[in-house]
């Protein structure tokens, strides 16, 4: 999808479909709805007024009002959409106003649209100080590209509903606005381009998206843009001495990879300066191998490697963003299968930091891989660790399908993430991550086990397993489990994979840029 920014008066620019936001300004709970226009256009303004007027159009979150031939500008359609209360209103909002607008537009074949870019001056007495240019701009341009993304692409009879032509319209004369504007549409850009890479990794299936494919794919992604990057076997992984890892891919006929991506800055920051690690979790299918997961469900397990796609996209994004900060990636891949040669319960392994595991269940394979990459990215100088994975279904059971959760070890570097939502716009929740956790995974034969010891805080557990690998260097766990699909389609996004924690990570490792 090409997506280009205009600056003019939008009822003056001839497009098949004009979509323009609006929010209701009714402050009270039971107020009747008052929706107002976030433009400044007359001719906008005196074409949907008699609609506005008739209470048909409450301007609530994804409401959609269409009128075609509308009088007086040069748009066929004009399309408004909902914003929700001006009360509440937010920046995150206008990123799903502009999904709305593609998700309409797909499935009725008009495949060029122009988004109005939303204007807090339109509001007589509300000034939306939640809506500053960048941010807005750069909403707009994620919105717009992660909802042209859809997941039937094996299908026969597939028909290419994907938009063409994006065009954002900003009436806007001030030069300083302008450039905030273009600044915030080309990170937009890049940011939803790299959660939709993210997105087509998770969405492949099992045997098309085997570690051998994902190594060549992220390959090719960083010889594109610029990244140093080196794929790995089973040689490598016994070489170093990964046993966790190695122990997880033994049942499969499928080889692991080990993949190792570098972003290095244009102007190299000091000697002392931070070295971020992004380490992935990236089973490309998983059974549970010896315990075997239910039938039920499990086709979806292709997406248990998309914490891996996370720092994939978000090495995507960096590369291009170019941060003043040294960066690598470690995504240790493999499959989950049970086999004759697969790892067992009870079985003790030597993870490559030399702490032995004792094997409690199989299906706690993700913390297993994420060990050896956690140790793996010390070794090559880390000294701040960020981890994704789909690694615990306890996760959804404690914060539902909304927010992710984050663990960690160190509150200045958790810190560092939690102040990049206003931009990021993703939910996390920060859980428990307290030595007291550690008694439930000592294990009685072994350094620690791989599951704890009872069904209770599994989350939890889970990340305190990691955090025996993270040591003292400061270090955030994501458990996307519960976020990194979605089910049901949404007026603003399609279901299936999400692309959950690439913005995060992005701004993350931008807030370490000097």
């Amino acid at each position: 999808m090409n997506t280009s920014l205009l600056f003019q008066d939008p009822a003056a620019f001839a497009t098949p479909l004009l979509a323009i936001f609006a929010v209701d300004i009714a402050t009270g709970k039971d107020d009747t709805p008052s929706p107002a226009l976030l433009s400044t256009s007359d001719a906008i303004a005196h074409a949907a007024a008699p609609w506005l007027a008739s209470g048909e159009f409450k301007a609530a979150l994804g409401e959609t009002l269409l009128l075609h031939s509308p009088n007086n500008i040069k748009p066929e359609r004009l399309l408004i959409i909902g914003l929700g209360k001006a009360k509440s209103f937010s920046v995150h909002d206008v990123r799903k106003g502009a999904g709305v607008a593609v998700r309409f537009a797909k499935p009725r074949g008009i495949f060029d649209l122009a988004i109005a870019f939303p204007e807090d001056k339109a509001l007589a007495d509300e000034h939306l100080e939640t809506l500053p240019c960048d941010r807005a701009a750069r909403a707009i341009a994620e919105g717009a590209l992660i909802a042209n993304f859809d997941i039937d692409i094996y299908r026969s009879d597939r028909k290419d509903q994907a938009i063409r032509q994006v065009t954002v319209l900003a009436n806007e004369k001030d030069s300083k606005s302008q450039a905030e504007i273009q600044h915030g549409v080309d990170e937009g850009v890049i940011l939803g381009n790299a959660q939709n890479f993210a997105r087509s990794l998770v969405n492949e299936p099992g045997n098309v998206l085997t570690p051998t494919e994902l190594g060549k794919r992220t390959a090719a992604m960083a010889a594109t843009y610029g990244l140093q990057c080196e794929v790995h076997s089973i040689d490598k992984i016994l070489e170093l001495k990964m046993g966790a890892l190695a122990a997880v891919t033994q049942g499969s006929s499928e080889p692991p990879a080990l993949i190792v991506m570098r972003y290095e800055p244009p102007v190299l920051p000091p000697a002392d300066s931070p070295v971020l690690a992004l380490v992935g979790k990236g089973i490309t299918f998983d059974t549970g191998g010896i315990s075997i997961k239910p039938a039920e469900h499990m086709d979806k397990m292709k997406y248990d490697m998309a914490g891996a796609a996370a720092m994939i996209g978000a090495m995507q994004a960096i590369a291009q963003l170019k941060p003043n900060v040294r960066v690598m990636s470690i995504v240790c891949s493999c499959e989950n299968m049970p086999d004759g040669k697969a790892f067992k319960p009870g079985d003790v392994i030597t993870a490559m930091s030399g702490k032995t595991i004792e094997i409690l269940n199989t299906d706690a394979e993700g913390r297993l891989v994420l060990a050896d990459g956690l140790h793996y990215a010390k070794t090559l100088g880390a000294t701040h660790l960020i981890n994704a994975a789909t690694l615990t279904g306890a996760i959804g059971i404690a914060l539902g399908m909304l927010n992710a959760g984050l663990f960690s070890n160190d509150d200045e570097t958790t810190q560092h993430f939690l102040d990049i939502y206003p931009t990021a716009g993703e939910k996390f929740w920060r859980m428990p991550c307290t030595d007291d956790y550690r008694e439930q995974i000592k294990s009685s034969i072994a350094d620690i086990m791989n599951t704890g010891g009872s069904r209770y805080g599994g989350a939890i557990t889970a990340a305190m397993f990691l955090k025996e690998f993270a040591g003292e260097t400061p270090w955030i766990h994501l458990d996307i489990a519960g976020t990194a699909w979605i089910d049901d389609n949404k007026p603003w996004q399609s279901k299936g994979p999400s692309g959950v924690a690439v913005r995060s990570i992005t701004e993350w490792v931008r807030s370490y840029s000097g």
